[in-house]
């Protein structure tokens, strides 16, 4: 592509490359020159206009957003993509769910050319219905068809898709401690599970004591179990999950390297998933606990390797009420 200024009488059929005021009206950017722009364009008395001209081989930043769309959407799971407007396309998830990501394969498109981009959302992260996924943006007016297919072939089919959540049902069991918080938090969890289309269809209330636990871990028919406790878990040996390895089932991993949200454990029990919540899962600020939640509801496996990662980017906003416990004393 060649850009650069012309003189008027040769950018008919040049894409302009800056918007220009005109006597009446004006011209935008991105236009391609036809002879009444150039007549309009003398009118104003310009002689000389910036311009981006395509050479063989090059294609329009519209097609090539297009295209690179194409690729790295694959199949299209779960999400739609907008038509390309100056060399933008943007796929939008079509229903709420957690975005999947091959990373390593879109660093490489990013390293093909400076001109063709695509920026995303975190790993895994969450959208409601219409919530942006990704943004594909062709900088410059053209590139290079060479180029443009090298990123296709490091794309892949499906660098980027949308999981949907898998599981429909909860059931939260809460414990209670004598002059415990009872059952608050029990919005802010039905809204975190309506948030991805999953009903909360029982909530239980049981002692905060193994025995009483286990029998209500083991009563459960929904989808999932949600034990949120009366006191906090705070050992692999602590009431909640010891209480689900007398149920028969077992825990994969008690406590993670994200703040707030440490003490949360996961495991299943006869392939039903069960979460221990963490104490701040009660608010509806973001923890821990969404990472895992959101995921678990929407079918991807989350392992103890797979919290151990969150660590990078486990550090959350900072909370009024928790400062100097978390930063502790200078010395």
């Amino acid at each position: 592509m060649k850009f650069g200024p012309v003189p008027l009488k040769d950018a008919e059929g040049a894409v302009l490359a800056h918007s220009v005021a005109l006597r009446k009206g004006r011209l935008r950017k991105g236009r391609v020159l036809d002879a009444d722009d150039i007549a309009a364009l003398a009118e104003a008395e310009l002689r000389e206009i910036t311009v981006a001209r395509l050479e063989a081989g090059d294609v329009s930043e519209n097609d090539a957003a297009a295209a690179l769309a194409k690729a790295v959407l694959g199949d299209g799971q779960g999400l739609d993509v907008t038509a390309p407007f100056t060399g933008r396309v943007n796929l939008l998830a079509q229903g709420p769910g957690v975005v999947q990501l091959d990373v390593a394969a879109l660093e490489a498109v990013n390293a093909v050319d400076p001109m063709i981009t695509i920026a995303t959302v975190p790993q895994f992260g969450q959208l409601a219905r219409g919530g942006m996924a990704a943004t594909i943006k062709i900088i410059s007016y053209a590139v290079p068809g060479v180029a443009l297919q090298r990123a296709i072939s490091a794309a892949g089919r499906g660098a980027i898709a949308l999981a949907r959540p898998s599981l429909r049902t909860a059931t939260l069991i809460i414990s209670e401690i004598p002059g415990g918080a009872g059952d608050k938090g029990r919005k802010a969890i039905a809204d975190r599970l309506a948030a991805l289309d999953v009903d909360l269809e029982a909530v239980v209330m049981v002692p905060h004591e193994t025995p009483a636990l286990a029998a209500a871990i083991d009563a459960v028919q929904s989808d999932l179990a949600l034990v949120l406790t009366g006191s906090a878990t705070s050992d692999p040996q602590d009431v909640a999950p010891s209480a689900l390895r007398a149920a028969g089932g077992q825990v994969e991993r008690f406590g993670m390297p994200v703040d707030p949200g440490n003490l949360l454990f996961i495991g299943d029990l006869r392939g039903r998933p069960v979460i221990g919540l963490p104490g701040c899962a009660r608010a509806p600020a973001l923890n821990g606990a969404d990472w895992v939640l959101s995921r678990v509801l929407c079918g991807v496996p989350v392992r103890a390797r797979d919290i151990a990662g969150m660590g990078v980017g486990g550090l959350l906003k900072e909370i009024p009420s928790r400062p100097q416990p978390r930063r502790g004393r200078s010395t």
